[in-house]
């Protein structure tokens, strides 16, 4: 079939022998890429009579859409909380190495930091598409210090801050812009939050719950108001009781507004969440379940003392602690392994382990018709995987922007 190149002289690649992670379900077909986009090869074919200039053979493989993790405190000793002068090299270091993990796109996470910190971080990051440079930057993911004391987690106290006489006002003066922020986490129970939620979601910006000691209906009242998603479920909040469930007795509230769905992050390492406790989880809700690392600059490095934020972290194995203590303090888990223990963990399909680190984040920040899937006319950024789920390339806007060293396959 002659090339036509009639609407576009971009190359037209075609990946073959692969299974496409399609309509939640892996399937026997090939993928057209064209200027960074998943094309229909209906309208390539009979519009457009159009054919592949570049064929790739997948040797089949599974092509999955690319990782989206929307809490990562950082990675490969760089930490998103100190306010450094190479920020700017930092955030590109990890945004470069998260790539042969499978993130494709994230939302670098500031822990509860000191007003400061945020006027100086903030207006170094920048919201950008990801390439050979590294994944995508979707926004910043602000967790805290709007957050319980009681359950502060690895968040210092001294830090902590309420919503006082201004409500939004103080977080404007605390925060110092919100251009560039995506997610903000807080404790629903603090006085005056619903103002501030309301107003946060307004902007466009995610409300999530977490580090809180609400009740259910402190909770419910906060999703009415707007916020969507909850902060690393079980951790930091109220445990399960019967009587009063708390934050997690929104995964089956009968009080979601219509039409809304509440999303919760899960940190599937192995180490923050009992695998029974994510079955529980992912049974009670789901479409609900997004994966994230909650990485902080351990990650990547070798066992020992680390930062995270204004406090100092020893990892031992897979367990990160505060120094001198058995708080748990963010993790080093990568994405993949996190879909990886998923799996295994709550005997899920394949396709569903792969929805929760791409389609889920997407639905929560509303850009699910770009991201999180390979339907026609979303963006080319994807994964090749083998059967265990191991990462061997990684594409962005069509491009490969990381293989596996065929050596070290």
């Amino acid at each position: 079939m002659p090339s036509n190149k009639s609407v576009s002289d971009a190359p037209i690649a075609q990946f073959t022998n692969c299974r496409i992670l399609r309509d939640r379900r892996l399937q026997r077909e090939d993928l057209w890429v064209r200027e960074g986009k998943i094309l229909n090869p209906e309208k390539l074919f009979f519009d457009e009579k159009g054919s592949a200039d570049i064929q790739l053979d997948c040797k089949g493989s599974i092509i999955a859409p690319g990782f989206i993790d929307v809490q990562i405190n950082g990675g490969f000793g760089v930490d998103f909380s100190m306010a450094t002068d190479d920020f700017k090299s930092g955030i590109d270091l990890v945004s470069q190495k998260i790539l042969s993990h499978g993130v494709t796109s994230f939302c670098p996470t500031l822990v509860t930091s000191p007003p400061s910190v945020y006027h100086q971080v903030l207006p170094q990051i920048s919201v950008r598409n990801g390439g050979a440079h590294g994944a995508g930057i979707l926004g910043a993911h602000l967790e805290g210090p709007f957050i319980s004391k009681e359950k502060k987690g690895a968040h210092p106290e001294h830090c902590i801050r309420t919503f006082e006489a201004g409500a939004f006002q103080d977080l404007l003066a605390t925060y110092g812009s919100l251009d560039c922020v995506r997610i903000v986490t807080l404790a629903p129970e603090i006085k005056r939050s619903s103002e501030v939620i309301r107003e946060l979601t307004k902007r466009g910006i995610c409300v999530s719950l977490g580090h809180s000691v609400a009740n259910l209906s402190q909770a419910e009242e906060a999703v009415q108001h707007g916020a969507t998603f909850i902060t690393h479920l079980f951790n930091a909040m109220l445990p399960f009781h019967h009587r009063d469930p708390g934050i997690v007795g929104l995964l089956t509230s009968d009080k979601i507004p219509a039409g809304r769905r509440v999303f919760y992050g899960m940190i599937s390492d192995g180490i923050h969440t009992n695998p029974a406790a994510l079955r529980i989880a992912h049974r009670a809700h789901p479409t609900g379940l997004v994966l994230v690392t909650d990485a902080i600059a351990g990650m990547g490095l070798a066992p020992g003392r680390h930062t995270l934020g204004q406090q100092v972290v020893e990892i031992d194995g897979l367990n990160t602690y505060i120094a001198g203590t058995k708080t748990l303090s963010g993790s080093v888990a990568t994405m993949d392994a996190c879909v990886r223990h998923f799996l295994e963990a709550t005997g899920c399909s394949v396709e569903t382990a792969l929805e929760a680190a791409s389609l889920h984040p997407a639905q929560l920040l509303g850009i699910e018709h770009k991201k999180g899937t390979l339907d026609y006319d979303s963006d080319a950024d994807f994964l090749m995987l083998n059967d265990s789920l191991y990462v061997q390339a990684t594409y962005i806007a069509g491009e490969e922007v990381w293989r596996q060293d065929v050596l070290g396959m």
